[in-house]
């Protein structure tokens, strides 16, 4: 290819200087020699000349193949040679017919075209070794037989030089094939680091699972159509699998790919082609869909992408059952794609709180909930906790030693901006900021004073949460707190199942750290969420907190009974005690205690209180120990 493209920028200077050379030999000898000689044979090589010329001219700019440039090489070596004799021929023919000068001019002639000839042949060998032989050989043996010493003088120099030419030619020839050599494999590098760029650029935006562009190409694509579309004319949907986890630690990761792949499979399905669908990560996938962009229609869709992820997944031994959480978000003005994505995001978690399986478009409630949640954050982040949080403590009573036995505490937030917040409210905010580990520390420190001024054997639970478990500083810290008050240390603490999931090996060395400092572990909400007996074998517990739930259904459902029996039996075979949370009622007392529970706690037996009616309580009590268990519950206000 680089020899045609070469010999397409040369031979047609090489036509051009043997057309003109040939007429200018032709006319010199006109009228002294026949004009067969001197205007119908050069015509004829003048006419195949410029045919060839042409020929060339035309595929100077072509872009041409391998194949099609070795036929062209190929057809020229066929025409050099017998161009060459025709050339010789004719140039030698001309000799009879003129004086010395004209014989010297043929001699010319012959020489400088040839070197001509040859030099535009270069960068194809075997042309310029054809063009050589086919007019070196002829010219020397012919000026040889003249008998002129001058002429035969002419035909030896005429050797040496295209020898000395041929010599340098063919280094030029190796050169040139040398440099053709590194420009194609410089192009090659290129071309290759071209792939691999190409083949990055194609990782770094394509989920190398499903196909679907990832959360780089997302947030690329979403920041462009944001931009592109007017207000409310994009939307932004997340897609969440409901407890995929699942799946993977039933059925194995590689089951839980190929749910993973006709997910994908299945959504991609239902969209319309301007629709943009991507992978996030994990089990979380998104959809950038252009307007119209109603609640309504956003409503339709999300349903519908709902029921196509509700229908079994039948894998290779496995039919698997999953449901879906979608949240919508429709652009509105000054949008940006953080922004829009947030609040599509935030209508996912919606939906996955309120509405598991179905669809949550974001609206108006939506805005001021957020606007609510960061006011709170901002509260939270900027809170003296010491001067804002406070504690309250609800006894536990035991209907054995007829007296409390210990305190619940719980925290309480009165924000100077905000006024009193809901534990409900800001201890999931603070878990998600990781400020829990400050409040923990807050109220612990609050709760170790008010020990110093109880009763001995009265004892104090503080609840610990799965950021406490799972952070060696923090149960340092708190272990560095509990030690700082000296005996007797009276801190209880009470923990989820939940809490202690993450890492169940570092939870463990959590809680053993803490009963060396004297303290006991209770297991908090037994009986809901992810509850499993592992926990309770392999867990340093003291004591199992049933759940409310189960207290509330007692007294009509025989199921809860059961529980509550087997949960009991289940205790005092560990050795460990039981304690009963949310009684509210005299009835639930009395059914608890019948089969067989003994440490109560609920509104029946105090309200969460402040730290002087803590010690009112402990006075009362003390004065109603004879009484029956109806006259000392008897005021719940």
């Amino acid at each position: 290819m680089a020899q045609a493209r070469a010999l397409a920028r040369q031979i047609p200077l090489m036509y051009i200087m043997l057309v003109i050379n040939s007429l200018v030999l032709a006319a010199t000898h006109y009228g002294s020699a026949p004009d067969l000689m001197t205007v119908y044979i050069p015509g004829a090589l003048t006419i195949v000349c410029v045919a060839r010329l042409v020929f060339w001219w035309r595929r100077r700019n072509r872009l041409i193949d391998p194949v099609r440039a070795r036929r062209t090489l190929n057809s020229m070596l066929w025409i050099t040679g017998p161009l060459s004799l025709g050339f010789t021929g004719w140039a030698i023919a001309l000799y009879p017919y003129g004086n010395s000068f004209q014989q010297s001019h043929i001699a010319f002639y012959m020489g400088i075209t040839t070197i001509g000839c040859m030099f535009c042949l270069m960068h194809v060998r075997a042309a310029s070794l054809l063009v050589a032989a086919c007019v070196l050989v002829p010219f020397t043996l012919f000026f040889s037989s003249t008998g002129h010493a001058i002429f035969t003088a002419l035909a030896v120099n005429m050797v040496v030089v295209v020898v000395a030419l041929l010599v340098i030619l063919l280094g030029n020839n190796r050169d040139f094939n040398a440099l053709v050599a590194s420009r194609s494999a410089m192009l090659q590098r290129q071309q290759e680091t071209q792939r691999l760029s190409d083949e990055n650029d194609r990782l770094a935006n394509v989920d190398t699972l499903t196909g679907l562009p990832n959360r780089r190409s997302f947030d690329r694509h979403l920041a462009a159509r944001l931009a592109d579309a007017p207000a409310g004319g994009i939307a932004v949907a997340l897609i969440d699998l409901d407890s995929f986890k699942s799946v993977n630690d039933i059925f194995g990761q590689i089951t839980g790919d190929r749910v993973l792949i006709e997910v994908a499979r299945r959504i991609d399905q239902l969209r319309r082609p301007s629709t943009f669908i991507a992978r996030l990560g994990g089990d979380n996938f998104a959809l950038i869909m252009d307007g119209p962009t109603s609640e309504t229609l956003l409503q339709v869709c999300g349903d519908l992408v709902c029921s196509a992820l509700r229908a079994s997944f039948d894998m290779p031994g496995a039919t698997i059952h999953l449901t879906s959480s979608v949240g919508f978000a429709a652009s509105s003005v000054d949008d940006t794609a953080e922004t829009l994505f947030d609040r599509a995001d935030y209508a996912t978690s919606v939906a996955k709180r309120d509405q598991r399986g179905k669809t949550v478009v974001f609206s108006e409630r939506h805005a001021q909930e957020i606007s609510k949640v960061r006011m709170l954050e901002h509260a939270l982040h900027t809170a003296d906790l010491d001067k804002e949080l406070y504690i309250l403590f609800q006894p536990q009573f035991d209907m054995v030693l007829k007296r409390t036995t210990g305190f619940e505490v719980l925290a309480r937030w009165k924000s100077p901006l905000l006024g009193e917040v809901s534990p409900i409210e800001f201890i999931p905010l603070a878990e998600r900021t990781g400020m829990i580990c400050k409040i923990t520390e807050t109220v612990l420190r609050k709760a170790l004073l008010v020990s110093k001024g109880l009763p001995r054997a009265m004892r104090l639970s503080v609840n610990l949460s799965a950021h406490d478990i799972g952070s060696a500083t923090a149960i340092e810290n708190i272990a560095a707190m509990v030690e700082s008050v000296g005996r007797p240390r009276r801190i209880d603490f009470e923990i989820t199942e939940t809490a202690v999931m993450r890492d169940l090996v570092q939870a463990n060395d959590a809680l053993l750290s803490l009963l060396a400092l004297g303290s006991r572990i209770a297991l908090d909400d037994f009986g809901t969420g992810h509850s499993s007996l592992t926990h309770v074998q392999r867990l340093p517990l003291d004591r199992i907190k049933v759940d409310r739930s189960f207290v509330a259904d007692v007294t009509h459902d025989t199921t809860s009974r059961a529980i509550v029996k087997t949960t009991i039996d289940l205790c005092r075979n560990l050795g460990i005690s039981c304690v009963f949370e949310g009684i509210e009622t005299e009835d639930q007392l009395q059914v608890l205690t019948g089969l067989g529970g003994s440490v109560m706690q609920g509104y029946l037996f105090g309200r969460p209180m402040r730290e002087e009616m803590v010690h009112n309580h402990i006075l009362t009590e003390r004065r109603d120990w004879g009484s029956e268990p109806a006259q000392v519950f008897g005021n719940t206000g």
